[in-house]
């Protein structure tokens, strides 16, 4: 993980992501480390990106490769939530709603602001066969809209040998709920 999140190098932080990729080789064993180093160089405001996700915690790692598309997904592996991505509702309808005791911004504004799509179920359920992930924490995941109208909002953790999809009033927030995201290249 970067130590000083003032100071963004390029160069160091493709090698922590190297470092990464080569300690967590199951999670990619298919792909080679040159393919995406020229990928990453080549697209620097994903490569920020990334940086983002990393800088508030959640570790980003490399877990697909899309033949049609030609993109690479990585996702945020960290063991738990990713600390700087907690305490924050649904989405900014929820933050509106919320009347006291607002959080500081909503799951769906921060995942923008990284530039970044939250995990939906299917992208949970794959991570989750790459590790044990969200084990202390939760996690907010794309809610289908017929959901999201009535007020709800979805999240995932791994508890008991099992994923767990749960329903929650989009307005909460807990301090041990986060979310996860998934960035293309």
């Amino acid at each position: 993980m970067i130590k000083n999140k003032e100071k963004y190098n390029e160069r160091e932080f493709i090698s922590i992501l190297k470092q990464r990729f080569e300690n967590n080789i199951s999670r990619h064993k298919d792909m080679e480390w040159r393919l995406i180093q020229e990928r990453l160089e080549s697209n620097p405001e994903k490569l920020y990106g990334l940086y983002q996700m990393e800088i508030s915690g959640g570790e980003p790692d490399v877990v697909a490769f899309d033949i049609s598309t030609n993109e690479y997904s990585f996702f945020d592996c960290s063991e738990e939530s990713p600390k700087g991505r907690r305490s924050l509702c649904y989405d900014q309808e929820a933050l509106d709603e919320r009347k006291e005791n607002k959080p500081k911004d909503s799951a769906m504004n921060r995942a923008k602001a990284l530039g970044i799509e939250i995990l939906d179920e299917k992208q949970y359920h794959f991570l989750q066969k790459l590790g044990n992930f969200d084990q202390k924490t939760s996690s907010w995941l794309k809610t289908p809209k017929e959901i999201r109208k009535l007020g709800g909002a979805i999240f995932a953790d791994f508890r008991y040998n099992q994923v767990f999809i749960y329903h929650n009033g989009a307005q909460s927030y807990y301090a041990v709920r986060g979310f996860r995201g998934c960035l293309k290249i």
